[in-house]
Order: C-alpha cells, then structure tokens, then sequence
C-alpha cells in the first residue's frame, strides 16, 4: 500500500506538514477552488494547477492508499490462521499509519519502521535506520550544531535495543536480484568491452549541494580516464538538473566508448550493476551509493567535498570500510579492488528473526 499526498496547486509548498493536516489543508483548498466564481477570481499560480474537475481521479488510482483500520482490521481477521502479521513502513509519511496500526493492534501486528521516526521510538517494534543518523549525538556533530539549535536536534538520545543501525540505505539489489539481472542483461552488456564502467548521476540536495561546476568536473575526469575504459554507461536520476545532463549529453552523446540511457524502458539500473567492472557515482546519492558497495566492486565517489553534515560521515563511514575511492580523474579504471560488500538487508533480517524468536515468532 503506498502513502498518496495531494498534488497540484500549492501543495508543493506544503510537503511540510503532517500528511493527514496537508490532506485537510488540501481538501478545504479544493472545496474553495470548486467555487466558478472564486477560481475565476483568483485564477493564477496558485489555483490554476489544481484538476478540480473528476477530484475522484485524482492520484495514483491504480494503488490501494494506506489506511490504518483497514489494515488493523484485516490482520486481526487473519491473526487465527496467518499468525502475526509483519508490517513493514518506509519514510516520514509512513510514520503516523504504522504507529496507529501497532497501537491499535498490539498483539496481531510487528512494526518495523524503516528510516527514522524522530520521536516516540517505543511506537514501533523495530526502528531501522543508517548509523550517520544519530551523527548529531557525536561530539563532531554538536560542534557543528549551535547551542539554541540543540533541543530540536533529532534524534535526541543514543539508539536504544529496537534501533538497528544500518551502514547504508536498504535497497532490492541483493544478490538473487542481480543474478536475474545478469540473465535479463546479458545480450546488451556482456559482450561490451571491458572494463565496463558505470556512471550514476544523482542531482544537488540540501547537505550535499552542487552545480555545473561539479559537472564540468567530471566531464574533465571522464576524459582523462576513458583510454582505460573499455565502455562507459551512464544514467541520471529524476533529480539531475537539466543544465547537468546538458552538459554532460553535449560531451558525451557522439562519444564512441559512451552510451547515455536516456530514460526508455527497460530501466538498465540491476543490469548496470550486475555486469559493471567498476562506479563512478555523484555524492548526494546515499541509494546508488549503497547498492553499488553490495556488490564488492570499485566504487568512485564523485563531490564528497560538498557534503556536509551526516552526508559526510556517510562518506567517511564507506572510506573507512575501504568500499569507495575519490574519483580524481588520474585513475587506471582497469585496476581491480575489492572489499566486504555492504550487507545491511541481510543483517537488518537477521535481527528481525531474532527478536521474533524472542518473542515466540518464526518467520516461514
């Protein structure tokens, strides 16, 4: 079930806000702008966006919204025959709906939460989480966070025993994965020359912030290592400003070592990283970062030098595992290295069993 918040209109601005206040903030809008009157009066920025007409279709109609009773009330109907039912909830706007379900459900519900809730740990029955989320709690991080800001700091305490700490994000790209991958992809990537080098361009966010200079960049570096690629592939993300895969098209697009996927399906993102030699990919993205270390291969980090905060602690954190290298530019991209993948889905379900089987549970 997914999490739906309202779009159109000024809603963009209010991704702030709890989920449930931004739907009644939206719905009250919707209900004025219904108005032929009104919505000819203010028509503008602001109104204009909003599809008032067919308000039923508005969405993703196809996914069943999340809703806390419903689910409360389908494993309760379940929990004689199924058992405990897990439920798993990703990100801020998950957080009410899972803390609901296991208020109202105790004893038929596992609670796992994954990403940082921020308050009420003790809501949820697992909270998973990367370790450079408490990196506010060390002694780097309070020098960095000036002492009227520290109360509202979060987390404000040391994880408890229903925290797991994870060294990066979770992701799907476990080895069963990349191993259909790697069937799925092998007519287009195996016969590329090797070594196969892939290229992920994330885009600029809030603690790791850039622009074209960072572009400009690696452009200059691509250049300079491409005698020691066999193939180069590169993607962008849904974030990459459009002035950056400008650049980098212009540079690249007629190169004969470079192809550029250009958004059509399928998306080569599993194939990419079940058959390259080698990464080089943007700072900002913790995602890409975190599955290309789960294969063991080289990974080159582009722009660690703009990122602050817990971003760098990340980055110090992979460094230190020996899983990522700067990406200078001066590199032999045919030299091969290795270190302990990233296993953190792996670890993250071993506990989970574990504090199942402490309270009676198996998982089959």
């Amino acid at each position: 079930q997914r999490i739906i918040r309202p779009t159109g209109g000024i809603n963009k601005w209010l991704h702030f806000l709890p989920i449930s206040l931004h739907k009644m903030v939206d719905q009250v809008l919707r209900h004025i702008l219904s108005n032929t009157t009104f919505t000819t009066l203010f028509q503008g920025k602001l109104s204009a966006p909003y599809p008032v007409s067919n308000v039923q279709s508005l969405g993703l109609s196809s996914v069943l919204e999340a809703d806390s009773r419903r689910i409360v009330t389908m494993v309760r109907d379940t929990f004689e025959k199924e058992g405990l039912a897990i439920v798993i909830a990703c990100g801020r706007d998950t957080i009410p709906y899972a803390s609901s379900v296991r208020c109202l459900a105790p004893d038929n519900v596992f609670v796992i939460q994954i990403q940082h809730p921020r308050y009420r740990l003790d809501r949820f029955d697992l909270v998973v989480t990367p370790r450079h989320d408490y990196y506010a709690l060390t002694a780097k991080g309070q020098q960095g966070v000036p002492w009227l800001f520290r109360r509202w700091i979060t987390p404000r305490e040391p994880p408890g025993p229903n925290v797991v700490l994870t060294s990066g994000a979770l992701h799907q790209a476990d080895s069963a994965a990349l191993r259909v991958a790697a069937t799925n992809w092998h007519d287009e990537l195996a016969p590329l020359p090797k070594p196969l080098v892939v290229v992920n361009i994330g885009g600029p966010t809030r603690n790791c912030n850039y622009g074209v200079d960072l572009a400009k960049q690696l452009v200059s570096s691509l250049h300079n290592v491409s005698e020691t690629c066999g193939s180069v592939r590169i993607s962008f993300s849904r974030r990459t400003p459009q002035k950056v895969s400008d650049l980098i098209l212009r540079e690249f697009s007629t190169h004969p070592k470079f192809y550029i996927w250009g958004g059509e399906e399928p998306n080569p993102h599993l194939g990419h990283l079940a058959w390259a030699d080698a990464f080089i990919i943007t700072a900002d993205s913790i995602s890409m970062l975190s599955e290309a270390c789960s294969t063991g291969k080289p990974v080159y980090v582009v722009g660690t030098e703009h990122c602050r905060w817990k971003f760098s602690d990340f980055h110090n954190t992979l460094q230190k595992r020996g899983a990522v290298r700067p990406f200078t530019g001066s590199e032999d991209m045919s030299d091969s290295w290795s270190y302990p993948p990233l296993n953190d889905a792996i670890d993250v379900a071993a506990r989970v069993r574990e504090v199942l089987a402490q309270r009676g549970w198996t998982v089959g």
